[in-house]
């Protein structure tokens, strides 16, 4: 952990006067003890920590209004925050900085089944939204592997999907309107209940903005209504590349599956032995999840195993009961926390077009050879969002700085086949470096003028995304700034 100086008399002052400041603001909802705002000190991302300067727990757009006013006046940097479960440092705060928390704003805002949406507030978790309208017939359909715990406000930010977006796409595609605060305590509302009406797509530019653009406070979400049946299939194969292979073959053909995960053999056998969901010890399975009425599942699985024929399947084990597909994503969805039991490991996300599967997972073996590190596959196989897991010690010396290297070299050839830095889990701190990867130092420079345009001092969420280096005019020249442990 970087150890920084002692902070001299004048910063203490003012950080006692901003605390004072924002406990007349907002009473009851300042924590400032440092035994406590350890806890803020990272998110999921935990290799980097630092503490804030005060973290503030809101309930209302008001008392967020309040707080983003009275922190601008004093120029002081704010960052959001859902849940914490990112995993690229995207609500990382900085030694001066106030974290302004989601936490206890969770109540549903209004549910409404004729059109198909619910409003709620963005600290609700994203599995109580589809349990708030399970009774009714609908749910909501983005699921990250985090949604038990996981905020609307967080899935925002980061443009989050999970295992079924194939079908129904990711964050963007389900939401309809948000209540947002921006950085002066203006609060706008963009879209509505049928989303943008016309003109520019601000709904668009803010999801997936990473918390730098305002602190987005309530969403109207699209729901659905729930599929007369669903079940999914395991295929089992002797080789990642050929599993890879089948899933694209499986998309060329026109089928529209609900879902297509992929796991490989290290990751098989540590949720094996976690979860006991009675996996085949195969290189690579693939759980493909269909949905409809009974002769509409009939024929779509009928395809896919015509498919996955072709590619000598070890195994094609079809769901016959409720238990048998829970069985089947039992292992998937204990994936992440089985993975522990091999030790320390970051979660890249990146995106690659399917067809570039069987080449990337080959490359990617190679360069785990390279680097002496072990690397495991868990991901959303049928959108190309892929979740390499590198295992490394974190007490090892010089551990974590292969494994982050060797991430970068992943990600970068995630690029290079046509894809894209970060599928859902955001750039953040983990990926900035990278950015100048993807994109030219012209469209590093649009793009920090949107935030210019929402965020004119850069006090929001501002060490983010964009390279230090490239960012650093803009950080640098706001006024009244206090230390910045970035």
């Amino acid at each position: 952990m970087m150890q920084m100086p002692e902070p001299d008399a004048s910063v203490l002052s003012r950080r006692e006067a901003i605390v004072a400041a924002l406990r007349d603001a907002v009473p009851g909802a300042v924590i400032d003890d440092p035994a406590e705002t350890r806890v803020y000190e990272c998110d999921a991302l935990s290799a980097y920590r630092c503490a804030p300067l005060a973290v503030v727990l809101p309930r209302t757009t008001d008392e967020v209004s309040r707080l983003m006013s009275l922190c601008h006046q004093h120029g002081v940097p704010v960052v959001p925050r859902g849940a914490g479960t990112s995993l690229a440092g995207g609500s990382m705060p900085t030694a001066d900085a106030v974290v302004i928390g989601l936490a206890r704003m969770t109540e549903v805002l209004e549910i409404a089944p004729g059109d198909r949406l619910i409003r709620v507030q963005s600290g609700r978790t994203n599995l109580s939204v589809s349990g708030a309208v399970d009774g009714q017939g609908f749910f909501y359909a983005p699921d990250p592997s985090s949604q038990l715990a996981c905020a609307i406000g967080g899935n925002i930010g980061m443009n989050s999907g999970g295992a079924h977006c194939l079908k129904y796409g990711v964050t963007t595609n389900n939401l309809l309107a948000v209540t947002m605060v921006l950085m002066d305590g203006t609060v706008v509302e963009l879209g509505g209940p049928m989303g943008e009406a016309g003109g520019l797509d601000l709904l668009g530019v803010v999801c997936g903005s990473e918390g730098q653009l305002g602190i987005v406070t309530e969403a109207t979400l699209r729901i659905l209504p729930k599929p007369p049946g669903a079940r999914p299939v395991l295929i089992a194969f002797d080789s990642s590349e050929t599993a890879g292979a089948c899933v694209a073959a499986i998309i060329r053909a026109g089928v529209l599956p609900v879902a297509i995960e992929f796991m490989d053999r290290p990751c098989i056998r540590a949720t094996e032995a976690h979860a006991h969901a009675g996996y085949p010890d195969c290189a690579a399975l693939l759980i493909v999840e269909v949905e409809g009425t009974a002769p509409e599942i009939d024929e779509q699985l009928a395809l896919i195993r015509d498919i996955a024929q072709g590619f000598d399947p070890v195994e094609f084990r079809e769901s016959g009961s409720e238990d048998e597909s829970r069985r089947i994503w039992l292992g998937r969805k204990s994936a992440f926390g089985a993975m522990g039991q091999l030790g320390d490991y970051i979660c890249l996300d990146g995106t690659i077009p399917v067809s570039a599967l069987p080449r990337v997972l080959a490359r990617i073996e190679e360069l785990s050879q390279d680097y002496g590190l072990s690397v495991a596959n868990v991901f959303h196989a049928g959108d190309g969002n892929m979740h390499p897991l590198i295992i490394h010690d974190a007490n090892t010396p010089g551990d974590l700085d292969r494994a982050e290297a060797l991430g970068a070299d992943i990600l970068r050839l995630c690029v290079e086949v046509g894809g894209c830095l970060t599928g859902e889990h955001g750039v953040g701190i983990e990926k900035r470096d990278l950015m100048t990867a993807q994109y030219t130092p012209a469209d590093l420079e649009a793009q920090m003028r949107v935030k210019d345009v929402f965020d004119p001092r850069w006090l929001l969420n501002a060490a983010k995304v964009f390279p230090l280096d490239v960012s650093a005019s803009r950080r640098n020249a706001r006024p009244n700034r206090g230390r910045d442990a970035a």
